[in-house]
């Protein structure tokens, strides 16, 4: 059930503690992402291979772009971690763990890990992306941290239905809301604890998700063991970590982080003119549809003649309609062969062999989903930086 010697190499965090706050002590290598101020360090922490370090108090580690080409699948070793809160639980006991269930309900649970793994389980292949993923990329630019596109990842999630574990506290009439609460929580006590929220109709739709296993593992410390938040479709803030407290409300919740933080401009696009204010807000939700070139890093050197062209495409949960790339800067578009279908949450592989010519070249790529929804040709912006889904450009020169 719980796998000692993973168990170990997550209490070894502890240990790590230490020097988590100095990036030097862990950094192997630099790598510079392609935009201004762009230099990271390549670290490497417990259960994770080299990654793109953003902070080290809390760690924030960016997934490097090219592993995106090995498979739909993000291995747990790489997949990119995003924390707000710098108290992170380093000693938890899984033997000792409770997830406690209150609020607006019959019958207040306090359910052990092996409760919640004694439950009839399911498997949802999901994409979990941050909300900032591609900040970095604004222009012009904006505050918080400056990802490149790495802050994604694609997995095999396994646990329990969230529906189940509200049916058996058996819900109260009137509820409106369910939050969401985790082990990890603030060094100072200024600093608002890290809380979601979910309506109480998406929170008992069947497809959120309380899980333990990814990919076919335990999950990783660093991805929230012994217990995460699944949102699929949703931005990864909802995705709470070491989750131990679900509390069901009468009311709309207005904590910090839903009220005032991961806001975005209530209009159509969910944007704004370049450098001007919203006049008003809603909370960040589901995924703005992407796709990218995966096999090919922009700058890189080809030789003239045929190429396979790779990447991925993923939405919010309607699911990937079609994909198409093109080798002349959009004068004209071809469609890519689509790869196995993994569900509507998931990154949807797809393939296109071309003939290149010599000289420079603008790879673009531009999926539609089934809801008819595609990438624009220019970015829209909104001041937090978020939602980027502009059509990607991959500049190669062909000789």
């Amino acid at each position: 059930m719980i796998d000692r010697r993973d168990l170990l190499k997550g209490a070894g965090l502890a240990a790590a503690a230490a020097t988590l706050n100095s990036t030097r002590a862990l950094a192997l290598d630099t790598v510079t992402l392609p935009f201004t101020n762009g230099e990271r360090p390549l670290v490497k922490y417990p259960q994770k291979r080299p990654m793109i370090g953003l902070t080290s108090r809390p760690p924030q580690l960016e997934t490097p772009f090219a592993i995106f080409n090995d498979g739909p699948l993000t291995p747990n070793n790489a997949f990119f971690v995003r924390y707000h809160l710098s108290d992170l639980p380093y000693n938890v006991d899984p033997d000792k763990f409770t997830l406690e269930v209150k609020g607006k309900v019959d019958k207040p649970l306090k359910l052990s890990l092996m409760d919640i793994r004694k439950m009839k389980a399911t498997e949802i292949v999901a994409v979990n992306q941050c909300s900032g993923n591609s900040r970095g990329f604004s222009d012009p630019r904006v505050a918080g941290g400056q990802l490149g596109n790495g802050a994604m990842g694609n997995a095999r999630w396994r646990g329990v239905p969230l529906k189940a574990v509200l049916e058996m506290a058996g819900v109260q009439t009137g509820a409106k809301q369910v939050t969401f609460n985790g082990m990890d929580g603030p060094v100072s006590d200024k600093t608002p604890d890290f809380v979601k929220a979910l309506d109480i109709e998406h929170a008992t739709d069947g497809e959120v998700m309380l899980a333990y296993g990814m990919n076919g593992e335990d999950l990783p410390f660093l991805n929230g063991f012994p217990l995460r938040l699944i949102v699929p479709g949703y931005y990864g803030t909802y995705w709470v970590k070491h989750l131990n407290e679900i509390t069901v409300i009468d009311n709309v919740y207005d904590g910090f982080w839903m009220k005032s933080a991961y806001r975005i401009p209530d209009t159509p696009c969910n944007c704004v003119d370049p450098g001007t204010a919203p006049k008003a807000t809603i909370p960040i939700n589901r995924f703005t549809i992407r796709s990218f070139i995966t096999s090919v890093a922009d700058g890189a050197k080809l030789k003239a003649g045929r190429a396979t062209l790779r990447g991925i495409a993923f939405d919010g949960g309607k699911g990937i309609k079609e994909v198409s790339v093109s080798i002349d800067g959009g004068k004209s578009w071809t469609q890519a062969k689509l790869g196995k279908d993994l569900g509507k949450y998931s990154f949807r592989e797809w393939k296109l062999p071309v003939k290149l010519a010599a000289g420079p070249v603008e790879l673009k790529v531009r999926a539609t989903s089934n809801g008819g929804e595609t990438q624009p040709d220019t970015p829209r912006w909104n001041p937090a930086g978020y939602l980027r889904n502009v059509v990607e450009t991959v500049r190669v020169t062909v000789a």
